[in-house]
C-alpha cells in the first residue's frame, strides 16, 4: 500500500504494439534477429518514486514479483554505480495497468522508465543513446522504450530508426487481450527459425496515403493461431467491426484493431465483453 507515502516524482511507462513483425534468423547467442515497426501507445503504467533510506519495490498487482528478478530492480541496480547524487535512494511503486504477458512490453517499459527517471534524479549524465545501450543488457525491447515514439526496429530490438507519419495522429487502437498466456520462448520454438540468415528483403508499407495494411503481417500469427484459434476469431471480429487493420502484437496474446473512425471504435469495444480491452492511441511526441 502507498497511501501514506509522500510521492516525490511520478513517471508514465507506456505500452507498445508491433505493427508487423518478421523473424529473420536465430543467432548463435540464442537471440533472434527481427524486423518490426514499434508504436508507443498512450496506455501506460505509472511509476511513483519516493526518497528513501534504501531501495524497495511495491506494486498494486499481486502476480508481479518485487524481488531482484523484476526489471525495475535490475534497472535500479544497473544505474546505481553511475549516480552523481550519492546520498539519495528511492522506493518505487509500480501502478500496473498494462496487462502482463500480452506482447505490449510492460516490463521492458518499466525498466526503461526507471533508467530515465534515475538518470535524471541521480544526475548520471547519460544521453538517451547511451541509456539505450545500457538498457539492452536488461532486455531486447528496453532500448525502444528509452527512445519511444514510432521506430523501425532491427537486430534483436536494439537497432532503432525513428519514423514519422502524419497518418498515426488520426488513428486509434482497440486492444483485445484474451485470457491466455503465450510464452515467447515457446512461440520462437514453434517458428523453428534456422541459424541461416533470411536473404529475402521484407518491406513494410510506408504509413502514408494509400497504406497497404496487409504488408504488416506478424510471423508469429501463423503458428500461434493453430494452437490458439481464438486469436484468429478476435482478428476477424475486429475486421467485422470496421477496423482498417487487425493483427497480433509480438508473440501475443494481445490482438489490436486500428480504426480511423472513432464512432466505430467506441461501438466495437462492446463486442468483446469476454476479454480485457483498452481503447488507446499512439503516444507520438
Amino acid at each position: 500500500m502507498i497511501n501514506n507515502l509522500e510521492i516525490t516524482q511520478k513517471y508514465k511507462s507506456y505500452a507498445k504494439i508491433n505493427l508487423g513483425l518478421k523473424v529473420l534468423n536465430k543467432r548463435a547467442d540464442g537471440y533472434h534477429n527481427i524486423d518490426s515497426l514499434f508504436i508507443e501507445l498512450n496506455l501506460h503504467d505509472t511509476l511513483l518514486f519516493k526518497t528513501s533510506n534504501s531501495f524497495f519495490l511495491t506494486t498494486n498487482f499481486s502476480n508481479l514479483p518485487v524481488d531482484n528478478s523484476n526489471l525495475v530492480a535490475k534497472a535500479y541496480n544497473l544505474l546505481y554505480p553511475h549516480r552523481k547524487i550519492v546520498n539519495s535512494e528511492y522506493s518505487i511503486h509500480i501502478n500496473k495497468k498494462i496487462p502482463m504477458g500480452g506482447g505490449l512490453g510492460g516490463g521492458s517499459s518499466n525498466a526503461a522508465t526507471t533508467l530515465k527517471a534515475l538518470n535524471q534524479l541521480w544526475e548520471c549524465g547519460f544521453d538517451y543513446k547511451d541509456l539505450a545501450k545500457l538498457g539492452a543488457s536488461l532486455g531486447a525491447d528496453v532500448p525502444f522504450f528509452v527512445e519511444g515514439g514510432f521506430q523501425h526496429v532491427t537486430g534483436i530490438g536494439e537497432k532503432l530508426n525513428p519514423q514519422h507519419s502524419d497518418i498515426l495522429k488520426n488513428l486509434h487502437f482497440l486492444l483485445i487481450i484474451p485470457d491466455i498466456h503465450i510464452s515467447s520462448k515457446w512461440a520462437y520454438k514453434k517458428l523453428n527459425i534456422s541459424l541461416q540468415s533470411n536473404e529475402s528483403v521484407h518491406k513494410f508499407s510506408p504509413l502514408k496515403e494509400q497504406v497497404n495494411w496487409q504488408l504488416f503481417e506478424n510471423d508469429f500469427e501463423r503458428v500461434i493461431r493453430s494452437t490458439y484459434p481464438e486469436i484468429g476469431k478476435i482478428k476477424s471480429q475486429l475486421y467485422d467491426c470496421g477496423a482498417i487493420y487487425a493483427g497480433m502484437s509480438g508473440s501475443g496474446s494481445t490482438v489490436f484493431g486500428i480504426f480511423d473512425n472513432r464512432d466505430l471504435l467506441n461501438s466495437s469495444s462492446g463486442y468483446f465483453t469476454q476479454c480485457q480491452s483498452f481503447i488507446t492511441f499512439p503516444h507520438i511526441i
